[in-house]
């Protein structure tokens, strides 16, 4: 099946270009042109067209507490508590409502990948689900059913601490395969399951160096290199677990990772905040990337991460909206540049255009589509509209730094994925009221006594 699609303004990746018509063939492009009319056929975009953007670091269920735990002060760690609670009431049923919902707010802010980092495997007390990866298909289903695509990020979690503390009772038990190699028994079912389909991919991840005993690394580590597939891993969020790292190790958590062989191309660090000199020299020469997620980051206090010395070395930075405090890509790219200004006390250190890039390319090449984010000849036909006469955008033209420093999520207008329409004027095409499910399904896992006591 054949298309095309006529963009008033693209930005094709080093400028900005008016009148493109863009040729569609099997869910890629085959032409560009640009100065073009558009055909009697061709499907018509406004504002300015993007590539499509990339969620590489989200945990769905986290979007129900949003708003919920910002009353007064606390920590990472006391807001971990509050989200272990709503975890444990979450089943398959349950998961794919809300994720679906999800996944839809996603698409409505232009995303067309997400990277789910999944580790809610097992119901509750740690039992199996007769399917031992139920809590995948439901993720997966849902983003399926959003229109969007997934790399399924399955996670493994075995410990409380970096000295190997087991899972303790309660909710964590539910993320829990016992060791590395059971863990990976139960992926490569998934992966064998789903060999094939299109618009997913199953990729791996260690928790953390807290989250996976030094011993249970290895296993993960192969499976993902066997694979070929994305290894991703949350790093140095929080200073202490830096120092729960140090304290069990001697080394950091980047250079636990270096150590066994976690680190490369195929590997995402999240967060990175928390990195010395010698652990940014380690990124960069191994190659590996660094997923930042400015909204969440802020959120939870955790601090700035050295994003301008990050984008020196030679890896992926990418973008993630993690606990959804808010899902914006466009807001994660800006507030990369904006808190490096705070902390530098300089302007202009990251360019509008390398923010973009890390929305797109890099995103969706972290999440292993490699054809992907970018519009171009042989690419993924993703597109994203963005309005630029809101309130927000009118007045600054069809520029780069138009769209990354002041448009907003609800300035996109039209969405497509692998050549197929999404989000249409600002409507969800498949789940026709977003609104509607996100209430529904967040009420439902946050009745009166448990949304009470999240408060």
């Amino acid at each position: 099946m054949t298309s095309s699609w006529w963009c008033e303004h693209a930005w094709l990746g080093d400028s900005v270009a008016d009148r493109v018509l863009i040729s569609v063939a099997r869910a890629h492009i085959t032409a560009i042109e640009t100065g073009a009319d558009p055909l009697p056929s061709s499907h018509r975009l406004g504002g300015l067209v993007l590539p499509g953007l990339a969620n590489a670091h989200s945990h769905a269920f986290h979007r129900a507490l949003r708003a919920r735990t910002q009353r007064d002060r606390g920590s990472f760690w006391t807001w971990r508590d509050l989200m272990y609670r709503a975890a444990d009431r979450l089943n398959p049923d349950r998961y794919r409502r809300l994720a679906r919902a999800v996944y839809a707010e996603m698409a409505l802010a232009g995303i067309t990948a997400v990277g789910e980092f999944h580790y809610l495997h097992h119901d509750a007390g740690g039992a199996r689900y007769s399917e031992p990866n139920a809590m995948g298909h439901s993720l997966i289903d849902a983003a399926g059913e959003a229109g969007i695509r997934m790399t399924l990020l399955d996670t493994c979690y075995l410990s409380a601490a970096p000295d190997g503390t087991p899972l303790a009772d309660g909710p964590q038990q539910r993320f829990g395969d016992g060791t590395g190699e059971r863990w990976a028994q139960r992926v490569e079912e998934l992966h064998a399951q789903l060999s094939g389909r299109p618009g997913v991919l199953i990729g791996a991840a260690l928790h953390s160096v807290r989250g996976v005993p030094l011993e249970q690394i290895p296993p993960v580590v192969d499976w993902s290199a066997a694979q070929g597939v994305p290894l991703h891993v949350h790093s140095s969020e929080q200073p202490a677990e830096v120092e729960q790292c140090l304290a069990a190790y001697g080394r950091t958590p980047t250079a636990v990772l270096r150590d066994v062989g976690a680190l490369g191309p195929r590997t995402t660090a999240v967060h990175s905040t928390h990195l010395t000199p010698a652990d940014i020299a380690d990124l960069a020469d191994t190659s590996t990337g660094v997923c930042f997620c400015p909204t969440t980051e802020r959120d939870l206090g955790d601090g700035i991460g050295p994003a301008a010395a990050l984008l020196a070395g030679s890896g992926l930075f990418s973008l993630g909206s993690d606990s959804h405090a808010v899902i914006d890509p466009f807001e994660e790219a800006r507030a990369v540049e904006l808190d490096e200004r705070l902390a530098s006390g300089r302007r202009g250190t990251i360019s509008a255009d390398r923010l973009l890039q890390a929305a797109t390319r890099d995103g969706q090449h972290a999440l292993g589509w490699s054809d992907a984010g970018a519009l171009s000849v042989g690419s993924r036909a993703d597109f994203v509209a963005v309005e630029l006469n809101s309130v927000r955008t009118a007045g600054a033209g069809a520029t780069v730094e138009n769209v990354v420093f002041a448009a907003s999520a609800g300035d996109v207008t039209d969405v497509v994925v692998d050549g197929r329409a999404v989000v249409a004027n600002r409507r969800h095409l498949v789940v026709e009221d977003v609104v509607a499910e996100l209430a529904s399904a967040i009420g439902e896992l946050m009745d009166t006594e448990s949304a009470s006591a999240l408060r």
